[in-house]
């Protein structure tokens, strides 16, 4: 798996297709990526002493990683993910603009 903790990603596919966010966890064992604002799940609360009117309370839920694309922090596009073997080891690279990809997103 090539999605890391603090990439920013694209959905692909789903009910928020189209939509961008940060990775919070990525689970290797069960294929799945948490990310802030995408996939909310409601859960009903009932009354309770600390929540006396009950009411919704919205999470994020983890999706499959198949239905998710890195987007690239040099040209911002959706990209797949390669490998470049450099100096200091092993690098991600974006199969798109052929350069390797960093953990900063250039503002432009």
């Amino acid at each position: 798996m090539r999605i890391r903790k603090g990439d920013t990603i694209l959905v692909i596919a789903g009910k928020d297709r189209g939509k961008t966010g940060e990775v919070l966890a990525v689970d290797f064992k069960g294929h799945k990526v948490l990310t802030a604002g995408i996939n909310i799940q409601k859960r009903h609360l009932k009354p309770s002493r600390k929540n006396p009117k009950g009411g919704l309370m919205e999470n994020p839920a983890p999706m499959n990683w198949s239905k998710v694309m890195l987007l690239c922090t040099n040209c911002g596009k959706p990209t797949r993910v390669g490998a470049l073997l450099a100096k200091a080891g092993k690098e991600r690279l974006c199969k798109v603009c052929k350069k390797p990809i960093t953990k900063e997103m250039k503002k432009g």
